[in-house]
């Protein structure tokens, strides 16, 4: 049972900006002023400046991989199902350990404001832990209505002490404005940038986004500018209303600069503000993570119920109650303050693997890796990401990393004990090193995998034609030919389709030849003869990277599509002409056809090429 695609681009903006405004903003602006001062400002700007490649590989990524699992998915795909391991069980604990913090922090606000026996902040996160998870499983679009709601709510709080604050600002409170020297600038940067992360967990959930091509970067990149200009001028209005001693006094600086402004009420909305804030990231902290343990079943790396979808709300019900019970016991039993370090350090981990994906994907030179959205600068917008991270990672104490390394060891153990032995799968890694060692080492499943995905993605429905190619054989022929030399292969191969002698094909072909010559392009050729008297038609493919002269007057012709059919096929003869048409001029085709590896991708270009289909299956 397939998830169904209800995400718009509204809904993709809330999803990812409510997974960002949470703690990032109101209570870490208190936690590095006395880091920087003044100079956070600068912090919050380079801090989104860091995340950028993880943003655009990110966005590249889903849209050409819109499938549930996100991160999960691309490492599997890219670097194999042990990295894909690693990387879905680290996907899930961070989201629910980011999730869980969050709603953590509304028992912490509501403990202040309600005072009820065996009300306790624990006892508040999880009661939403729940609630959040029977709205998940209800649908994927009421809580996506949920978190609108929640989020422009929000932001229109958080614009009112913008709008306000900006008439109230005292200069004196900017200096000094680098009391701690430049170096602190960035560091507190590496420790800001985190509170971006919850940008890219939108791609967890890809695969229920309408048009995801286009949908997935505007909401990102919307969301991303959006909550980026948000926490700059929420912080810059902060820090011109509080003095520097009550700055460094309070966990709470937004709302107590809310307090300067209006007083209590004043308090009070930005408390709310907050409230929502923490709301929106424990709902689809949910639904993101859950997505994960569904994709990893769907491949034999978690058992199988998890991938199980509910025929009447469309929602993955095992793998979101799974979730929510492991996000029970984190709340419960564990100390989150160190956990928390460790989801950064993951997420770290994350970033990096993402961004290796990507050069991967690229550098396989598979055919079918058709993003939508293309990162800019590439590579070297993700070596400068990965070296960051690392840099980043390495300054997070020896606590955190042996933990994470701990963690890394049980997830790679879980792969070989639990799917090791049978999980043989293809990657765009063993494309690589198969282009670098010119010899076959596994299948070319993924190829045909990201096909299934690009014309899921582009609501592609087989026709006639599709079916035809999907069966057709394709020549990659490496010398270069004659004239003569091609028809003798399509005689032969034309007469096992339709039992004739090969010799009478042959007689065929060179007669259409004579005729008018089937060169109709530079470098094109389209052999068509009539024969047979069934309901038959058949299509071959020839690529050849030196060409094949037809005459010694024209240039070498490098594709070849050969048709024969009965003359009860006239009209789809003319279908096929006209879609081979609109193929060869395609951008997609030009830019991938004579560089493409391997018979099998030389098929998927032809399928994916952009052309008009008449969903005729007959």
């Amino acid at each position: 049972m397939a998830l169904k695609k209800a995400l718009g681009t509204i809904d993709v903006f809330s999803l990812a900006s409510g997974a960002m405004i949470s703690s990032g903003l109101f209570i870490l602006p208190a936690i590095v002023y006395s880091k920087a001062g003044p100079a956070i400002i600068l912090s919050y700007i380079i801090a989104a400046f860091i995340i950028i490649p993880s943003l655009v590989s990110k966005a590249e990524l889903a849209t050409a991989m819109p499938k549930a699992g996100g991160t999960y998915f691309f490492v599997d795909k890219s670097l194999g199902p042990l990295f894909g391991t690693i990387a879905g069980f680290t996907s899930w604990i961070s989201l629910i350990l980011k999730a869980s913090f969050a709603l953590i922090g509304i028992g912490i606000f509501l403990g202040s404001y309600v005072s009820l026996p065996y009300v306790t902040l624990k006892t508040v996160a999880v009661f939403f832990a729940v609630f959040f998870g029977i709205i998940n499983t209800v649908s994927v679009k009421h809580t996506s209505n949920l978190q609108i709601i929640l989020v422009f709510v929000m932001i229109f709080m958080l614009g009112i002490y913008i709008f306000f604050g900006m008439g109230k600002i005292n200069v004196h409170n900017f200096v000094p404005f680098i009391p701690q020297g430049k170096m602190s600038i960035i560091s507190v940067s590496g420790i800001i940038f985190i509170s971006f992360g919850g940008l890219t967990s939108i791609a967890s959930v890809a695969e229920e986004v309408k048009n995801p091509g286009k949908t997935i970067p505007r909401g990102m990149f919307s969301a991303f500018f959006v909550v980026t200009l948000l926490y700059v001028l929420i912080v810059f209005v902060t820090v011109g209303i509080l003095k520097p001693d009550k700055f460094l006094t309070t966990l709470t600086p937004i709302s107590t600069g809310a307090e300067v402004l209006f007083g209590k009420p004043g308090f009070i909305l930005l408390e709310l503000a907050a409230l929502m804030a923490f709301l929106t990231t424990g709902n689809g902290g949910i639904l993101s993570a859950s997505r994960s343990p569904m994709a990893m079943a769907r491949d034999g790396l978690f058992p199988h119920f998890f991938s199980l979808v509910n025929k009447r709300t469309k929602t993955p019900l095992v793998s979101i109650i799974s979730t929510v019970i492991v996000m029970i016991l984190f709340i419960v039993f564990l100390d989150l303050e160190h956990l928390v370090k460790v989801a950064s350090a993951m997420m770290l981990l994350l970033f990096m693997l993402e961004n290796v994906s990507l050069i991967l994907m690229r550098e396989s030179r598979i055919a079918s890796y058709h993003p939508a959205y293309k990162s800019p600068f590439y590579p070297w917008m993700q070596i400068t990401g990965i070296v960051f991270y690392i840099l980043v990672l390495t300054q997070m104490g020896s606590y955190v990393l042996i933990l994470t390394g701990i963690f890394i060891i049980l997830s790679a153990l879980w792969f070989l004990f639990y799917s090791g032995i049978k999980n043989k799968k293809d990657s765009a890694l063993i494309h690589i090193v198969k282009r670098i060692a010119a010899k076959e080492i596994q299948t070319d499943t993924l190829s045909d995998e990201l096909k299934t995905i690009l014309m899921e993605r582009d609501n592609i429905i087989e026709d006639r034609f599709d079916k035809i190619i999907s069966e057709a054989r394709i020549f990659d022929l490496n010398g270069l030919y004659s004239r003569a030399d091609l028809f003798k292969l399509l005689a032969q191969e034309i007469s096992v389709y339709f039992t004739e002698p090969a010799e009478k094909i042959l007689h065929l072909l060179e007669k259409r030849e004579t005729e008018s010559t089937t060169v109709i392009h530079p470098g094109l050729a389209i052999p068509h003869i009539i024969i047979g008297e069934k309901d038959q038609f058949e299509i071959i493919v020839v690529r050849s990277k030196k060409g094949i002269v037809f005459t010694k007057e024209m240039p070498p012709v490098h594709t070849i599509f050969a048709l024969a059919g009965s003359r009860k096929e006239r009209n789809f003869h003319l279908q096929a002409l006209m879609a081979i048409a609109q193929i060869v001029q395609s951008s997609f085709f030009k830019n991938h056809w004579m560089k493409a590896l391997h018979e099998k991708d030389l098929k998927n270009i032809i399928l994916l090429a952009e052309r008009s289909r008449k969903g005729d299956s007959t």
